[in-house]
């Protein structure tokens, strides 16, 4: 009970006292090693000078976070979705860990606006304000406990700022992947679709090919041209990655 009233006393006696009531709304309680905080939202373009002269950034608390987060959202997901095999589970952390994504919610959540940073950094360098916000989940674990890190990905981000349904749904249009790939690539690409019987099937069954540049490039079958165009494109993209990894 003392403890918890002099955290409180810091936040309102502080000259930083906007930043630390924020954070207190954003968490869910008063931060306590006031420190470690200030510590996440120092950019390394605006590192300060340690009682040893020693310069000190957020990067080892981004390190920490980026550790944390990942191990947090790989159980969230294997929980989340139970039906689902390595692969997709992978991928969907992949969507939830990138720098872009979590750039995006360093926005949402109003964190860019106390970074510190030195007024020559590029503002385009996005991994600043998503290097911010795994440096606050390091400061979360080293404040509290993995208990509460994990409570702050799962409720405060996850529950409040992330759709996982769309991304999800993202995931699987494998069609419009292939279409952005052929874009980004300037590849003219192709989707034919024919109904086709198979042997010992009574319902009317499609089948789909891709070409690209004209040559065949993945094929796929199903109960609708929808699901044969889906079950091609993801065939191609799985070529397509083999090859661009080989």
């Amino acid at each position: 009970m003392v403890r918890k009233l002099t955290q409180k006393i810091k936040l309102f006696s502080s000259p930083r006292k906007e930043f630390y009531l924020f954070l207190k709304d954003l968490i869910g309680y008063c931060p306590g090693n006031l420190k470690l905080y200030d510590l996440a939202f120092i950019h390394r373009s605006a590192s300060i000078t340690d009682s040893q002269g020693n310069l000190i950034n957020n990067e080892r608390l981004e390190y920490l976070g980026d550790a944390i987060l990942g191990a947090v959202i790989a159980d969230f997901l294997f929980n989340r979705f139970p039906q689902e095999d390595e692969g997709f589970l992978t991928k969907m952390r992949s969507k939830l860990v990138n720098r872009s994504f979590l750039t995006r919610l360093t926005f949402e959540m109003g964190l860019n606006v106390f970074i510190e940073k030195n007024a020559k950094s590029t503002q385009d360098k996005s991994h600043i304000y998503g290097d911010v916000l795994e440096a606050l989940i390091g400061a979360i674990y080293l404040d509290k406990n993995y208990r509460v890190a994990k409570f702050f990905i799962t409720k405060r981000i996850l529950s409040q700022y992330v759709n996982l349904n769309e991304i999800e749904q993202v995931d699987k249009n494998f069609k419009s992947r292939l279409i952005e790939w052929s874009q980004k690539h300037k590849r003219e690409i192709n989707f034919i679709t024919h109904e086709k019987t198979l042997e010992g099937n009574r319902q009317p069954s499609f089948v789909a090919t891709v070409e690209i540049d004209g040559k065949e490039a993945g094929k796929g079958y199903g109960a609708s041209k929808k699901e044969a165009q889906q079950n091609a494109a993801r065939q191609t993209l799985n070529e397509l990655e083999v090859s661009e990894d080989s």
